[in-house]
């Protein structure tokens, strides 16, 4: 028997969503002169960043560079950047669908800390209210509150997030 998908947020919600979320960093960091970089975490992050990139340009004129940043979500450990550019003195914001315990946000952003960023944030189109792990986005989508055997994922098809659902 498949588990029903309830979802939270449709191809439209999640678009006004991401738009919402470009409008608050565009506002944050209009000052910003060197690009940002928004490090996708690896698949659905990735879409994400790129979607970010486009409406921050529109929006505020801010330029992004992309980083893919892939981890084991289930057992993170090894963190790895394709590119991997210089962070010092740059806004770093770690980009991902959904931040449930907080764990692969922790460990997301191991690689920054052994440059001197001038900031990094986090971005997450879904938050979950209880995290296991010390970690706030600073951009979130919604926030939900679940339990614990409830699980959020987000779907993306193409260039595109379609939505987002609870099981």
């Amino acid at each position: 028997m498949e588990t029903e998908k309830k979802y939270i947020l449709d191809e439209a919600a999640a678009a006004v969503k991401l738009e919402r979320m470009a409008y608050e960093i565009a506002e944050e960091l209009g000052e910003t002169t060197d690009k940002i970089i928004l490090a996708g975490v690896r698949d659905n992050g990735v879409v994400m960043a790129h979607i970010l990139a486009r409406l921050i340009k529109e929006i505020g004129g801010l330029d992004a560079e992309i980083i893919e940043l892939s981890l084991n979500k289930r057992h993170p450990g090894a963190v790895t950047l394709s590119p991997e550019p210089d962070f010092n003195d740059r806004v770093v914001i770690v980009v991902d669908d959904v931040v449930n315990s907080g764990k692969t946000s922790l460990y997301a952003l191991k690689p920054f800390l052994n440059s001197h960023p001038r900031r990094i944030q986090l971005l997450t189109l879904v938050e979950r209210t209880h995290k296991a792990f010390p970690v706030k986005a600073d951009y979130v989508g919604v926030s939900l509150a679940t339990t614990l055997q409830e699980h959020i994922y987000v779907e993306v098809n193409g260039d595109r997030v379609t939505g987002a659902y609870i099981i």
